[in-house]
């Protein structure tokens, strides 16, 4: 245990520093610290202002554009099925007579808008002529899943008379963001069939690859948190959920569809664990198509691109100095105050190690004197008290393994028949822990739970315990629960809890056929292990009612054929080596452990 006087020397040599310094550090270093902590926090206050307005802007812009943009290609579908309408080919865009007029009436509708990678007209069947841009980068519709899909939900939608857009996905090996839009085909309002298109968003995500500089990062979800345009679509690929990355995509569905822009200051997963990152983050929605442009930039490397930063350095480097100046006068100060308590000090730590005999030297001021000489006093009481106490722990000690093994021969000489017993048990139970590498502490434990393993027959009928020939099945269900019995007795001694568990369980099996609870395996302490196989070890090389004893051997080879299935088997292999060593022999009387 760590010395108490030791403690208080060292936090009274500490306190009259931290005076001084204080002290020193008031007059001189507290207030420049305090007035650039100050403008510190004005400038910041004032660089989380400017960076909110940058966001909003940014954000507002592009959800603008956005809208813009969805609207306009909206409108050139519209358009286009009124030209359709004009022409009467809406009624069956399949017809073979006008579908070849349809098909590069498509053609040249894909090649004037950038944006559209493959536009389709389809009659009820979903049959009807289509056209891709030159442009499309490779892009084929026929082939692509998700494209088809889209389309085939398109249709539905259509049906209804219901015009559609898709939720965001990916195409092609770069995964470039597009959506599928399109509009029913009305011929004296019945259904006639779909005019759609699949609408490439890389003009969107343009923009937020030039607004995302300056480690700003801008980008657009849906309301469901899945991505639509990333500004580095190998990094994030549209469609995928965001909710669960991103705790401004969580405040956004939360605000659920909120029509103005937001800022929201917030808290992101560090790189380093259990670290964090300050985030200040935008969002503005497209309320009509359910998106929302969000911008988020780290705190710190906002900072650092508005030169807060170098101003900091430079400031903390002066106050680094004014301090540095000041620490060194107040410890030259007061390392003049406290150099005739040194003395103490180091006396101090030596009672700490149990040095009892140490002493102050009685030196320097009067007060110090009159410390040291009180101190030396109690010194020598202590030093007497801890003598007196060893020699009573001592004597607790042994008064209290005296009842333990008095305890233990009491239940022996219950039956003839097991007479010494519990020591012997004992003894093999330390050799076996011994083996096993077990500390000095556990050993203890071990020591006297295996003295009193069989504590519990004190609860047992006589008729029982003592009945020479085989016991019928009721009888042994009796004899077992001398195992409940003896953990339930010891139970209420707080100082015996430990032991417990070879008391109560001695009797568990490895492969869960024994008892009380019948556990298996590593469920059985190691110390219920131990007792296990020491306990049957004596119980095969004495005399019982029902055999008579082998010898060492035998006993061994018995052991042994139960390992795994009753027994530990390092336990197990414990014992054969304290056996083969010598460690281990067969005692016929009492033995003191």
């Amino acid at each position: 245990m760590r010395n108490p006087f030791a403690s208080h020397g060292k936090t009274r040599r500490m306190r009259i520093l931290w005076i001084v310094l204080a002290a020193l550090l008031l007059v001189s270093a507290a207030p420049l610290w305090l007035y650039h902590q100050q403008v510190i926090q004005l400038s910041d206050q004032k660089l989380q202002d400017t960076e909110r307005v940058q966001q909003s802007e940014i954000t507002r812009s592009i959800a603008s554009e956005t809208l813009e943009f969805v609207q306009g290609v909206h409108g050139q579908l519209v358009s286009a099925r009124q030209m359709l309408a004009l022409t009467g080919w809406i009624a069956d865009p399949d017809d073979p007579s006008h579908a070849p007029q349809i098909a590069r009436m498509l053609q040249d509708f894909a090649e004037n808008n950038h944006a559209i990678l493959y536009v389709i007209a389809v009659n009820q069947e979903a049959r009807g002529p289509s056209a891709i841009a030159s442009d499309a980068g490779g892009f084929h519709a026929d082939t692509d899943p998700f494209v088809q899909a889209k389309l085939k939900q398109a249709f539905a939608a259509n049906y209804q008379s219901i015009e559609y857009m898709s939720e965001p996905f990916a195409l092609g090996q770069y995964n470039r963001p597009a959506v599928v839009m399109s509009v029913p085909l009305l011929a004296d309002g019945h259904f006639t069939g779909m005019l759609a298109a699949v609408v490439s968003l890389d003009q969107l995500q343009t923009r937020l690859h030039d607004e995302s500089v300056h480690d700003l990062t801008v980008f657009v979800v849906d309301k469901d948190g899945r991505l639509v345009a990333y500004p580095d679509s190998r990094e994030f690929f549209p469609g995928r959920d965001l909710t669960h990355n991103s705790p401004l995509v969580q405040q956004f569905r939360a605000f659920g569809g909120a029509p103005a822009t937001i800022n929201v200051q917030f808290r992101l997963p560090g790189k380093s664990q259990g670290g964090s990152v300050d985030m200040i983050g935008t969002f503005s929605p497209i309320s009509p198509l359910h998106w929302a442009v969000i911008a988020q930039r780290s705190l710190a490397d906002a900072r650092a691109d508005a030169g807060v930063r170098e101003l900091t350095t430079q400031a903390l480097s002066f106050l680094v100095g004014v301090t540095f100046v000041a620490l060194l006068l107040g410890y030259l100060f007061a390392i003049g105050i406290t150099r005739p308590i040194q003395g103490l000090v180091h006396s101090t730590r030596a009672i700490s190690r149990a040095e009892f005999h140490q002493r102050v030297p009685v030196r320097g001021a009067a007060e110090i004197s009159e410390l040291a000489e009180t101190f030396n006093n109690m010194a020598g009481d202590i030093e007497q008290y801890v003598d007196q106490l060893k020699d009573a722990a001592s004597q607790n000690r042994e008064l209290f393994l005296g009842s333990i093994r008095m305890l233990a021969a009491a239940i022996d000489e219950k039956d003839p028949y097991t007479r010494g017993h519990s020591g012997r048990v004992a003894k093999y139970s330390m050799i076996i822990a011994d083996g096993l590498g077990v500390n000095s502490e556990d050993l203890d434990r071990l020591r006297i739970s295996a003295l009193l393993h069989d504590v519990g027959k004190i609860g047992v009928d006589d008729r029982v315990l003592k009945k020479p020939g085989k016991l019928t099945e009721e009888e042994f269900d009796l004899m077992k629960q001398h195992t409940v019995k003896g953990a339930n007795i010891m139970r209420p001694v707080a100082q015996l809890r430990d032991v417990l568990p070879g008391i109560e369980l001695h009797h568990e099996r490895m492969d869960g056929g024994g008892y009380p609870y019948g556990l298996r395996g590593e469920q059985i302490p190691l110390m219920a292990r131990i007792i296990a196989v020491a306990d049957t070890l004596d119980a095969i090389t004495t005399n019982r009612p029902y055999q008579s004893a082998m010898d060492l051997d035998y006993a061994m080879e018995r052991i042994r054929s139960l390992s795994v299935v009753k027994f530990d088997p390092d336990v197990v292999a414990s014992l054969d080596a304290a056996v083969r060593e010598g460690r281990l022999r067969l005692t016929a009387t009492l033995v003191e452990v």
